[in-house]
């Protein structure tokens, strides 16, 4: 199974920067979509109609704001909109999607850069997603976890770690959740298989010419729990791919 998660900040903006083309040529069976800032009322038939692919999204209530989407080859058995509480399901945060035994969630995670009662909120969305991940291995389910954490785990996962230790998305009490997430046996994909990478990341400022000086963070993700292991095949990020502030980052399931 091949899995990609892609920030599009602004699923329209993306469609007008090749994103069909894209969906055209994935080798990819679920794409999971962050910042569609948009309502599925508000988007074209294009967008909602892909040829190949069903799709479902999850909209804030604030309209060109956050949300969340999941397109499929194959119907999945379940889709799950939110996480079951209003203050994160108004800005459409996650989705998830089961097939068989296996849940794959993704994720839009709040941005702490607006001050501490949102990087409160950002901890409070962490912990509650902790809950439902454990909860579904509790009961026998294989949990994948993608999309955009907005926050770099270690040093080597942004360019400029020593400027950056009072930023949010790099607050040791952000940074500490990711422990935890590993602490409680879920993998970082990428850093399992590449453990050695550096200069690699997901996500570059539009400012100071970031992308082409390769000024960036790893901040976009999957995590998949012990059970999966050993089915961890390959897991990339796609720092070519234009059409967006973000790289898609893919997970290849044997």
């Amino acid at each position: 199974m091949n899995l990609l998660s892609w920030n599009v900040n602004g699923i329209r903006a993306a469609a007008k920067k090749g994103f069909l083309e894209f969906m055209s040529t994935t080798d990819a069976d679920v794409v999971f979509i962050q910042e569609t800032k948009a309502n599925r009322e508000q988007l074209p038939d294009e967008l909602l109609n892909i040829p190949g692919w069903g799709v479902t999204f999850h909209s804030g209530v604030r309209k060109g704001y956050s949300g969340v989407a999941a397109y499929y080859r194959k119907e999945p058995d379940e889709v799950v909109c939110g996480l079951g509480v209003d203050k994160f399901d108004d800005e459409g945060r996650a989705i998830m999607v089961r097939y068989d035994d296996l849940c794959v969630f993704g994720n839009y995670f709040p941005n702490g850069g607006k001050g501490p009662e949102r990087v409160d909120y950002k901890l409070e969305f962490y912990d509650l997603l902790l809950q439902r991940m454990n909860t579904l291995r509790d009961q026998g389910c294989q949990v994948v976890v993608c999309g955009d954490y907005n926050t770099a785990h270690y040093e080597v996962d942004l360019a400029r770690p020593k400027a950056n230790q009072k930023t949010s998305g790099f607050l040791q009490e952000e940074r500490a959740w990711l422990d935890r997430y590993v602490d409680e046996g879920y993998i970082d994909t990428f850093r399992h298989l590449h453990p050695e990478a550096v200069d690699r990341y997901s996500w570059w400022s539009w400012r100071a010419n970031s992308r082409e000086r390769n000024i960036g963070w790893r901040i976009d993700y999957f995590f998949v729990d012990e059970s999966l292991r050993g089915r961890i095949a390959a897991a990339e990020i796609h720092e070519e791919q234009e059409g967006s502030d973000h790289a898609p980052v893919t997970l290849t399931l044997s």
